[in-house]
């Protein structure tokens, strides 16, 4: 959709129930001028789970989690980073048009006890989608935006004061789970936790604990003290939360990560299936290389040990992808456990494993109390029990691995605790071997990062970017030390980007507004290391 995130927030939810789309509205899309809560909030999770997949696939080209498959052109700016307002404008305008339907959700229900679920909700999403924005982009329009035709040129509002802004609301957000009273059940329309509050509270608080670490060595960092206190009586997830309005193999309804890396509907492979490989880097965390474990790398890499495998930038040597029937080589997709579970399979908008290493990690630096080894070994378990798990949230068993009648049945503890052995000496692994808290740190957000690999790439950058681990070596072109294109034009150290300009839109329709100067190579993000 053409840029439409300053008309009415009416008109948002009006484009939504208009769509062809697979949930079953009956409003006659010629004529509405209004749409229910009921209507919009599956339609606005299901837009929310696409926007997911489009951040993670956008941020797996700067975090090493996709290279350039040999044999195609038109790289660009992927591979040398020389971005314009016309690069990686898709997030911003899909994250708007999305926020719009959250922010006409909350204006509809604000005050009704009625809704008082739709209304927790839409704010708890709302900070999901203006989080990942901020992440990208820095400053963004948020107090003055998304009031419709009262407002079609918004300030920016600084990323701090954003965060911060973030956080209050996600309190908001946890009380309504908590004390209101509802009046109508969300279930039926609620595609995540059908209508369980408690863990929207959970979610909430984990999102919070999100953004409070990311605070956390910053100017917000006394803010941010404040607020982690009460966090456990709250909780966090111990479940990955997952969204699903009921994908399947029909046009349309596919799961937007199969969709985009395996095949269509029709059977038709996928380009960005092909077109993209493994990077030599992110696969040293399972060959052996920095760590031993091909019990997820048989189940995230196709044909693990023989993986084609690349380096960014390298436009004479990457492999080629075999060509059509063979959909992707990017994931062992036929399995269909791993990351890509299958077209009905549902969409991650944040894994367990991801709450305990936030959780380890506010623990080790004393935010709140707890074992921090104890949630590390919790995230590294919960990564391998989502990647065994099926569509349907079963352990895989009799699952074929290599196309040759080998079957295998998964034993998550079993695997996790061979993985821990065979590491034993590894302090990327061996939490035990850690003799300071920045080595500590290296080892949990290096396992985060494994955790999130292909799923949530936009979560890895934004960690990457905070702490510089998984670490890299400055300088080096050596593809196991640096995910760095060997074609980078940056000026860095590291020779990376560390933030996506403005669209171009912006400069055409709110140009008094948008922050000038910003570079990708020196405007930090707030939460930005050294």
């Amino acid at each position: 959709m053409k840029y439409i995130k300053y008309l009415c927030v009416w008109a948002a939810a009006l484009i939504i129930i208009s769509c062809d789309d697979f949930l079953g509205d009956n409003e006659n899309p010629n004529t509405p001028t209004e749409a229910s809560p009921e209507v919009v909030l599956p339609n606005a999770l299901t837009s929310t789970a696409s926007l997911t997949r489009y951040f993670s696939s956008t941020a797996g080209w700067v975090v090493g989690i996709f290279v350039n498959a040999g044999g195609y052109g038109g790289w660009g700016d992927v591979v040398y980073y020389n971005y314009t307002t016309s690069s990686h404008a898709g997030p911003w305008e899909s994250a708007f048009d999305d926020l719009n339907n959250y922010q006409y959700i909350i204006d509809q229900t604000e005050g009704d006890s009625t809704q008082a679920y739709a209304n927790g909700i839409a704010k708890v999403m709302r900070v999901y989608d203006y989080q990942m924005l901020v992440d990208f982009y820095g400053d963004v329009p948020y107090s003055d935006a998304l009031s419709g035709v009262d407002n079609l040129m918004p300030t920016y509002d600084a990323q701090e004061d954003v965060y911060q802004d973030l956080v209050l609301t996600l309190n908001e957000a946890i009380d309504q789970f908590q004390n209101s009273e509802f009046s109508n059940s969300p279930e039926g329309i609620d595609i995540v936790f059908n209508g369980n509050m408690e863990s929207w509270a959970q979610f909430a608080n984990t999102l919070k604990l999100r953004l409070l670490i990311r605070m956390s060595e910053t100017s917000l960092a006394s803010f941010a003290q404040e607020q982690f206190s009460g966090m456990e009586t709250v909780g966090f997830i111990t479940d990955d939360v997952v969204l699903n309005p009921g994908y399947g193999e029909v046009s349309g309804q596919q799961n937007p990560y199969w969709e985009t890396y395996v095949q269509n509907a029709s059977g038709t492979a996928a380009g960005s299936g092909r077109s993209s490989i493994a990077s030599e880097y992110t696969y040293a965390f399972y060959d052996g290389t920095k760590i031993n474990d091909p019990y997820r790398g048989a189940v995230v890499y196709r044909e693990f040990g023989e993986t084609p495998i690349g380096q960014l930038g390298d436009l004479n040597n990457n492999p080629t992808a075999p060509s059509s029937p063979n959909p992707s080589w990017l994931s062992n997709y036929e399995t269909h456990i791993g990351v890509l579970k299958g077209p009905d399979a549902g969409v991650a908008l944040m894994l367990a494993s991801e709450s305990y290493f936030l959780q380890a990690e506010a623990y080790m630096k004393g935010a709140l109390s707890g074992d921090d080894e104890d949630a590390y070994e919790n995230g590294i378990m919960a990564s391998f029990r989502y990647l065994y798990e099926d569509a349907s949230g079963n352990i895989g068993s009799n699952v074929d691995l290599d196309d040759e009648d080998v079957t295998v049945e998964f034993d998550v503890e079993e695997d996790v605790a061979a993985y821990l052995q065979e590491n034993n000496t590894n302090p990327l692994v061996n939490y035990s071997l850690a003799n300071s808290n920045e080595e500590k740190l290296e080892a949990i957000i290096t396992q985060k990062y494994i955790a999130l690999n292909f799923l949530m790439a936009q979560e890895a950058w934004s960690e990457f970017r905070r702490t510089g681990y998984p670490s890299v070596a400055n300088g080096s072109t050596n593809p196991q030390s640096t995910f760095a294109s060997i074609l980078s034009t940056s000026p860095r150290a590291d020779r990376l980007p560390i933030r996506f300009l403005y669209p171009a839109s912006e400069f055409q329709l709110n140009s008094d507004n948008v922050p000038p100067g910003v570079d990708q190579f020196t405007t930090a993000i707030f939460f930005q290391g050294e």
